[in-house]
């Protein structure tokens, strides 16, 4: 069984149906019953990692999956949706900034860090305990092309713009997107941080109210500039909002774009460039534009 790192205790997951161990943010001489009840019941108020040796996964709760990496690969993007989110770089396949709020374990964070060698890469995470759980999903220390700022989303945004190129937006919760940033003046504040020809990514979590409140806010922002896409495996629709005027672009000169994308990166782009135009036009044909 592998130590647990300072600051860290273990419980083996069994205790939960799961394989593998289960570490948690915790003191050696914490209750264990009391954690293992309190993890059941879904009232451990701390974000926590299981590890079954092959995959590793960062838990609000027991029901939802955060985040996970697979040990063999640890800097691809396991989740779908993560993927469909990096359709950014169909239109912005050069960024000098992306802009991402919500760490979880970092993957695209990681991937951005990683395989857009001339972009600096910022990441806003409101809890500190994700923050504290970096080192478990080895996303790489702070430097001159990598920062991770712990603010509220809200209180980023209100400061100085600092010109993204793309702004992934991914402050997920149990029900989707943080309710506390579903204000129009939120989305107003986004669109400022944004360079003249920026995209905005959002992932949204399934169809409630709060979450078609999201995306009607982002499209008065955006003045209808709008492509939303499905991601069938996840359940999650992702949001592609463009500053640029000049919308909706050429579809058939990115579909050249996105076949070069695919030989640099392990993403079926030319798929989901299929996906946005479709979107576009349903959006014209109900008068959207």
């Amino acid at each position: 069984m592998t130590l647990p790192p300072a600051g860290w205790l273990s419980l083996p997951a069994n205790y939960l149906n799961e394989s593998g161990q289960i570490w948690l943010r915790e003191p050696a001489d914490k209750n264990r019953q009391l954690l293992i009840r309190q993890l059941m019941d879904g009232i451990y108020p701390h974000p926590f990692v299981i590890d079954d040796g092959k995959v590793r996964r960062l838990h609000f709760s027991l029901k939802l999956v955060q985040s996970e990496m697979r040990l063999d690969t640890p800097d691809e993007l396991a989740i779908a949706y993560t993927r469909a989110m990096l359709g950014f770089l169909l239109f912005q396949p050069l960024p000098k900034h992306v802009l991402i709020v919500g760490l979880g374990g970092g993957s695209l964070t990681k991937y951005c860090y990683r395989n857009l060698a001339r972009s600096r890469v910022t990441t806003v995470e409101l809890m500190e305990g994700v923050i504290a759980c970096r080192n478990w999903f080895l996303i790489p220390p702070d430097d001159e092309r990598l920062k991770i700022v712990q603010a509220d989303a809200a209180d980023y945004f209100a400061g100085e713009p600092d010109g993204a190129d793309a702004i992934l937006l991914d402050a997920y919760v149990e029900d989707g997107l943080a309710p506390q940033l579903c204000t129009l003046g939120f989305y107003e504040k986004v669109s400022a941080h944004l360079k003249p020809r920026g995209v905005l990514v959002t992932n949204i979590s399934g169809h409630s109210l709060t979450a078609e409140t999201h995306i009607e806010l982002i499209r008065e922002v955006f003045a209808e500039r709008v492509v939303v896409v499905d991601v069938m495996a996840d359940g999650n629709r992702i949001v592609y909002a463009f500053k640029d005027p000049a919308f909706p672009p050429d579809w058939q000169r990115l579909g050249r774009s996105a076949r070069e994308l695919e030989a640099k990166h392990p993403l079926e782009f030319a798929k989901l460039l299929r996906d946005m135009e479709r979107s576009a036009q349903r959006a014209k044909r109900k008068g959207r534009r």
